[in-house]
């Protein structure tokens, strides 16, 4: 079974998180920290690297935070996992030159063709996606909350 690294789960929960609960300005780390019980240490560390792949924008300032860097549409499940992963110092057993001819023929092409397969489908899902499934399981968002409708 392919297996979620921590790293990875927090920085989906966290862009996830900018989208469905940014209004008008940025969402401050601990505002995310709040409300997703993401340790600080792991998720200033990821939001960075979210900022530098242009994924999310960083805005600074007394008032500032991080915002999606393009429409939520636009930004996949793909891309959040392709700049983990360059993050992330494990190395990748397919890549180990250790192992048996059958490991080298056999079962790593047919790992890494999964991996591919995976990689594609998150590619299929953005995280407007993810917005709507959260909207549909109820869960509230703070977006209301946020917008300022005075002129």
């Amino acid at each position: 079974m392919l297996r979620i690294s921590k790293k990875l789960m927090f920085a989906i929960e966290a862009v996830l998180d900018i989208a469905y609960n940014a209004g008008t300005e940025p969402v401050q780390s601990g505002e995310i920290t709040r409300r997703q019980g993401i340790p600080k240490r792991y998720l200033e560390q990821v939001l960075q690297q979210l900022v530098r792949d242009g994924i999310l924008a960083g805005v600074r300032g007394p008032r500032g935070g991080y915002r999606l860097a393009r429409e939520r549409r636009r930004i996949t499940l793909g891309e959040i996992v392709r700049v983990v992963r360059s993050m992330e110092t494990a190395s990748d057993p397919i890549e180990d030159p250790a192992g048996s001819i059958l490991g080298h023929k056999v079962v790593r092409p047919m790992w890494a063709e999964l991996q591919d397969e995976f990689i594609a489908k998150l590619e299929g899902i953005t995280i407007e996606d993810l917005c709507l499934r959260a909207r549909a399981a109820g869960v509230e968002s703070e977006t209301e909350d946020r917008i300022d409708f005075t002129i």
